[in-house]
């Protein structure tokens, strides 16, 4: 029997992925700091959004996440595949999309909220959260 605490345990994080369903609704794993980290499930599209005073950092951990991105020379998207990792400047409005799904991790200070600080109307398949504890 282990006498590690669950917030000393360590997290696999397909076992975590694995005990939710929802989709763009993160999962917090673990803090670092003042930071969540984020696991999530993407299928379709998210909603334009801006975080004005953080960085919003991805690691796509399976499929394939789009982000698009509204920058002063224009629109443009980046491609994630499983591995990649990329980083949404604060102040710049972004769209994650993932069009045959992907499961991704996040980074970024706790209690921002998964619809930035400005954004488009929410729809019913996009939650609207700081983050969900992860009951594995």
């Amino acid at each position: 029997m282990s006498n590690e605490s669950p917030a000393d345990a360590p997290l696999v994080l397909d076992e975590g992925l694995a005990s939710f369903d929802a989709l763009w609704s993160p999962r917090i794993v673990t803090r670092v700091n003042d930071y969540d980290v984020r696991v999530a499930k993407a299928e379709g599209e998210h909603i334009w959004h801006v975080h004005d005073h953080t960085d919003e950092f991805f690691l796509v951990l399976d499929g394939e996440l789009r982000i698009s991105l509204r920058e002063p020379g224009g629109e443009r998207t980046v491609r994630l595949p499983k591995g990649a990792v990329f980083t949404v400047p604060r102040g710049t409005e972004h769209k994650p999309h993932a069009p045959s799904g992907a499961a991704f991790l996040m980074l970024e200070p706790s209690g921002t909220p998964t619809v930035g600080d400005r954004h488009d109307d929410v729809p019913d398949h996009v939650d609207a959260t700081t983050g969900h504890a992860l009951h594995t």
